[in-house]
Parts: C-alpha cells; structure tokens; sequence
C-alpha cells in the first residue's frame, strides 16, 4: 500500500508539472511528451493493455461491481455511456485513487449534433455551408456534454457518401469531400477548441475511417469497393482535414474496403493516416469492429482478429474484448511487437494529458443545471436549424406568408417534439422541444392556425383522421403540411429500398392539394426523400432536414419572412431509385449524355428503329439530370452573376489566378446566397470529373445590393492525387465556374502551363 501511494503520488506530482502550459489540440508540447515516456516507463503490461480497453458498463449490479475491480487493476482505460457527473466522478475517483498508477479514465458518448439542446442533424448542418455556425454549434454541444462529466465525443462523421438508400448519409456532411472537410474542420475546431484542457471542451472522434459511406447497395456495414483514385480524391480528404485540425482520435470503420476490412487495414492506418497524414492521436475501433472481422472472413478468431487490429494500428477497442483477451500471448507468440503496444498506450496517453484529464480529473456535480438548454444556446439552434432548410420550390411567391393568415397545418410532424430531433440523440429531450404546432401558433395566433394531423405518425396507413383535416383545411386559406420520416427510419441500419414517403402521407398530400388552396410541404428527414411523385401537389417545399430542438420557431422565422432562407443542398436528390447513385462530380462517359440525344421513354413511336433513341449514358424514363443538384436552393429574392472572369486565361505551375464575379440581389429583402466556385480539368492522366467544387462563400446582400465575389486558383484547387497517392498538378486546360449550384454557370477558361 505504501508503495502504491508513492507511485501515485509521483505520477500526479508529474501530471501537475507545468499544468499552466497545456498544449494545443493540435501538437503534444514537449512537457506532454515527457509526461507519456515517464508514465509508459512504469506501467505494467497488463496496465498497457488495459489503457488499450474500452467498455460499456453492464447493467446488473454484479457486473459493475466487476468493472469497479478492473477500474483498480488498471485493465480499464474508458469507458463510454456514462452519464451524469457524480456517475462519471464515482468512476474516476476509483481510477485516479485506487488503480497503482492513477490514471485517469476517459469517459465518451455519442454526441452527434447536440447533447441536450439538439442542432439539426450533420447532414442539415451542411446544408446551411456556415462553417462559423456549425463551430459554434459543435462549441455547445461540447459545453453541454463536459458538464455532465462527457469529455470525449465519437463525432464528426465525415464518410462522404452518395447513396441516400444508406440511413447514416443523415450523419455526414453529403456527397463532396469539401463540404464533408468544412464539417470536419469545423466540429474538430468547435469540440476541441483551441485548448482542449479547458473544463468546456472534449476531444473529437473522426469516423468513419474510411470508405463507410460508400456501402454497396446503400446497406449499411455492407462491404466497399474504392479505388485507389476514388479514395484518395474523394473519401480520404475530409480525414486529412480532420488532422490538419488538430483532431484527438479517429474510429476505423465497420467495412471492408476492397477486401480488407477498415479495422484491420494497415495501409489505411498505419501507413496513410499516422504515418502520411502525421496524425499523433490515437485510433478506437467502433463498436465490435474489431471481432467483427471473423465474420468478415478475414480473422479465423478472436485471437487473430486481435491480431489484426493491432497491426493495423487500432490502438483502443470498444466494446469487444480480444486486446484484453489476446494481446499479451500475442506478444509471448512474438506475432505483435512491444513496440505496437507502447505507441498505442502513449497516443491515449497523449490525449488523456492534452485533455487535462491528469489535472482535473473531475466535474462539478452542480455545473449541468446552469449549462443545458441555455438561452444562449437554444437560440444558436434556433439560427442553424433555419440556415439549414432548404427552399427547394416557391411557385408564384407564396412563401413568405403574411401573419395573421388563416392556416392549415396538417401532417404527421406537425407536433412531434421528438421526431424533429433527428437519429443520434440519446440525451435530448422532447419537453425542451418547440413543435411547429407551438411555434406557428405563437407566430401567426392560435385563432389563424387549424391543426389536425390527419396521419399519426410518418408510417400511419390509416385514413381515419383525414377527415379532420379537411375540416381544418377548409378554415384555412393556406395549408402546411409537415411530413417526412419519424427519428427512428435513419441513422444506423436504417437504409431503405426505396425513398418515397412512408405510410399514407402521399395520399393525406394529395387530399391538401385537391382542395385548391395553396400547399406548402416542409419535409422534416434524414435523408433526400423521394419527392418526384409529389413535386407537384406542393406550390412550395422547405426542406427542414431532422432541425432539432427549435424545429418550430426556425420553420416559422421561415414561413413568415423573418429568416430567408439560405440552404443549399448538400447531396443531389434523385428522381428515383434507379437513378441512384447519382451525384454532380461524376465522370464523363465516352458517349456523354445530352438534351438533344434522348427521348423519354413515353415519347418512343412504336416499332422505333433500334437506336433512334440515342446512344449516350442515359435512362429511358429519368433521362440524366437529378430531380435538384447538388448546390440548389432558393431563396426570397433572386441573384445574378455578372461580369465572371479569370484575371488570366493562362497560368504557370505554382502560380495563381483570381475568378471573380458580382453578385447582385436583384429582389426585394436581404438575403443570402451560397456562391460557389467549380472547375473541370478537361484532360489528365487519369480522367476527372465533369466539375468539382473547390471553394464557396456565403454574401449577404441587401435589396439591390451587389458585391463582388473572389476565389483564389492555384496548385491547392488545380491538381488530384494519383492513386499511389501523390498529390500532382498536370498542365493543360481548364473550365471554371461561379455559380449558384452545381448545374448552372458558364464556365470561363483556363491553360496551365
């Protein structure tokens, strides 16, 4: 006992050294550093492996009595879902006063898009493209979360991914590597702020390294087949992003990619991620990924799989127990190398001390009350949630309504306080949620609003209270109509064949539209859905994504004209399935697609000669073009582009051109738009796409307001990465684009000697 007291002493005696000069989220500080080796130096093997293990804390009371006693032999280094401060302090006060070494445990959750006050979900988050607004965001949710003694979050997801069948497309940032670095950067810069030892900040988790949202057939966990160019030009930037923000940890993926899976993929890990990318934080497999690959077919066992995810380089395992199992005979064996171990414990090190975790290893039990669901930061999800709806169709200016005019509001959503909260939220709560129902009524006057559902809930196939809806719209002169998906069809194994709306919510859309009154569609999911069928029955469609806690009040600020809308669209929606995948940085065919070589397939004469249709890359019934690109939404005004140029036609290596054009807001409010630059490089080693985005910027512009807009083009926006990896900038002649979306522009040329 003696001896442990003097260990323990001397460890916090060194963790308390230079405790005023915490590094940066971004580099370990020399201090930090020299804290790790003298810490690994006397640990145990078993303590090693132990700081190795993740687990997520029984139920019965036998069993948590059983992970108190690992917690003392130091055979614990996390856990996740815990919540609660005096939960969490109960906890650490075991790791940090009875374990020999004191080291304390980080504790993690799921913090997706919010802890208890909930911002729209990621992919919504994209839609607003406020990188700002979604730091702030991610700044909160961090606050929220550290109060409750959480100081480790498995959040961004930044799987790019263009399938929206996959029921997780709701957590990324959508289809463009761009967009998915901005998220990342952002929530990294947000979570972690600029000093992650401050008691308000928890570390980042990366995920899902790499390739998760490329899953075939849009199933999740399903296997991935990416190559090497794809990878490193599409999936792999918003990572190196994530690094190049100072991110604390990555979480391998459950997929395998191109037959090896992403959790016992050394080349992903090992040699791109830490070595390449200089990542210094440590990697956590996600839940079971590790003993998961015998399923694969990749590891005959637990023990091998073990194996696996350590050569790989997955330095924490959640959840499943083959480090704790096998790691040890695996060194006896001589098959992992001691050296693997040491890296793996000082990387967790390593963010355990950045976190301050050595320095105060605990939270205050009374902090919480004063921190969720601030004023403060309710209204931040207030102004993200109504940044991240997307006008997709306003016919003959309906939208914004006047207040005070009577109004219809039908639909299943309409007062669902937890269906607007969206997939991932395990500590919100419907009670702190504002419905459309409250919001509409406070913004227009209960006696201007007539409510009736008509459907119970999303899936509802049951008619019966249609009735009431008509009788509410009859009252009305307008009607809104609030439908999608309930919280629970997205996220996690959430993928779906097909798109449409579920239960009768097409049929109560249509009973709106037979009446003759304007119809106003606000579509509350996780996901594009599949609006072609129903396009016309609506005179207007916001887009509102799952908007979280303030659903209600941001839909309304929208509706009535005190917030035009912004969003653009972060993923291109289909006009059906069979389009799918379908998303604007696609590759040109050898027969392109065109206007003027395809007929739909209503409009074929019988007995038609056999290619009098065209030979190009299209489908008889869709055509080529999506029902909305990618970079679409309108807004309460219009803007022009004028005057587009390129202050060069031609540049050399290394140089750099400016385009720019002048935006004008050509209507009658202030308002924003999204203005967004793309090029095209038109030939090249290997091919490319028909345009990719390189830059946006959000201006504000009031009525008959015009500025001008600059993008800088160089090495950084002109080359791509060769499947081996090296990033190449190839001369020859380029298309660029400024413009409001991914299929319009003209685009201005460009030589690069």
């Amino acid at each position: 006992m003696i001896k442990k007291n003097i260990v323990v002493a001397a460890v916090c005696l060194m963790a308390l050294a230079g405790c005023n000069t915490s590094p940066s989220s971004g580099k370990a500080g020399d201090d930090v550093e020299k804290k790790v080796a003298s810490l690994l130096s006397q640990m145990t093997l078993e303590e090693k492996i132990g700081q190795m293990v993740q687990q997520n804390p029984p139920y019965d009371a036998a069993g948590i009595d059983a992970m108190k006693e690992q917690i003392r032999q130091g055979r614990i280094g996390s856990l996740l879902n815990v919540v609660g401060a005096r939960e969490v302090n109960e906890l650490q006060r075991i790791a940090v006063q009875e374990s020999r070494l004191g080291i304390p445990l980080i504790i993690g959750r799921d913090v997706i898009h919010g802890f208890r006050t909930i911002f729209p979900i990621p992919l919504g988050m994209a839609a607003s493209w406020n990188e700002e607004l979604v730091r702030e965001a991610a700044a909160i949710s961090a606050k929220e979360a550290a109060s409750m003694g959480i100081r480790w979050t498995f959040t961004p997801m930044v799987d790019v991914s263009r399938d929206p069948r996959w029921g997780r497309i709701a957590e990324s940032g959508g289809e463009d590597p761009l967009v998915n670095a901005m998220v990342a950067r952002a929530m990294v810069q947000g979570l972690q702020g600029d000093d992650m030892s401050r008691p308000d900040r928890i570390a980042a988790c990366v995920k899902h390294y790499v390739g998760y949202g490329a899953a075939e057939g849009g199933r999740d966990y399903n296997t991935t087949l990416i190559p090497d160019l794809y990878l490193h030009n599409v999936y792999l930037p918003p990572f190196k992003e994530a690094v190049k923000a100072g991110a604390a940890t990555f979480m391998s993926a459950f997929n395998d990619i191109n037959g090896v899976p992403a959790s016992g993929n050394r080349q992903a890990i090992r040699d791109i991620l830490k070595a390449s990318y200089g990542f210094d934080g440590f990697v956590v497999s996600d839940w079971g990924s590790i003993t998961e690959m015998i399923a694969h077919g990749f590891s005959a066992d637990e023990k091998e799989a073990a194996f696996h995810g350590l050569n790989a380089g997955v330095d924490m395992e959640m959840a499943s127990l083959s480090y704790s199992h096998h790691i040890k005979s695996l060194l006896d064996e001589g098959r992992v190398k001691m050296a693997w171990i040491d890296d793996a414990v000082a990387r967790i090190l390593r963010i355990k001390f950045r976190l301050g975790l050595f320095d105060q290893p605990y939270t205050s039990e009374t902090l919480a009350d004063s921190v969720l669901v601030h004023p403060n930061h309710l209204a931040v999800a207030r102004r993200l949630a109504a940044e991240s709806v997307v006008l997709l169709k306003n016919n003959s200016n309906l939208l914004p309504l006047k207040k005070g005019t009577p109004v219809a509001l039908i639909g299943p959503l309409v007062n669902e306080p937890y269906e607007q909260l969206g997939t991932w939220v395990f500590d919100g709560k419907a009670e702190n949620s504002v419905t459309v129902l409250t919001a509409m009524n406070e913004a227009n006057g209960a006696g201007n609003t007539f409510f009736a559902e008509g459907l119970k809930y999303s899936r509802d196939k049951s008619t019966a209270g249609f009735r009431a809806a008509e009788q509410a719209i009859a009252k009305a002169q307008v009607v809104v109509a609030v439908m999608g998906e309930e919280s629970i069809l997205s996220g996690e194994a959430k993928c779906l064949a097909e798109l449409k709306l579920p239960g009768k919510q097409a049929e109560l859309l249509q009973l709106a539209a037979s009446k003759g009154k304007p119809v106003v569609l606000v579509v509350m999911a996780g996901r594009p859905t599949g609006l072609a069928p129903l396009h016309h029955l609506a005179d207007a469609i916001l887009y509102a994504w799952h908007p979280g806690t303030m659903a209600g009040p941001a839909l309304a600020d929208l509706i009535f004209g005190d917030v035009v809308p912004s969003g653009k669209l972060p993923v291109t929606f289909p006009k059906g399935e069979g389009q799918i995948p379908i998303y604007y940085a696609h590759k040109n065919s050898g027969r392109p697609a065109s206007a003027e070589s395809w007929m739909h397939i209503d409009s074929i004469p019988v007995h038609a000669v056999q290619h009098s249709t065209g030979n190009t890359n299209h489908t008889l019934d869709y055509g080529f073009t999506p029902l909305y690109p990618f970079g679409y939404g309108l807004s309460y005004t219009t803007f022009a582009y004028s005057d587009i140029r390129l202050s060069a036609s031609d540049m050399k290596q290394g140089g750099n051109v400016t385009a720019s054009a002048i935006i004008t807001n050509t209507g009658n409010v202030t308002a924003t738009e999204v203005v967004q630059l793309y090029i095209r490089d038109l030939t090249g080693t290997y091919t490319r796409p028909v345009r990719e985005l390189k830059g946006f910027e959000r201006v504000t512009l009031a009525a008959g307001e015009s500025k001008t807009v600059s993008f800088e083009l160089g090495n950084d926006q002109l080359g791509y990465y060769f499947p081996d990896g090296r990033y190449v900038v190839e001369p020859g002649k380029f298309q660029v684009w400024i413009a409001p979306n991914a299929a319009e522009g003209t685009p201005q040329d460009l030589t690069l000697e």
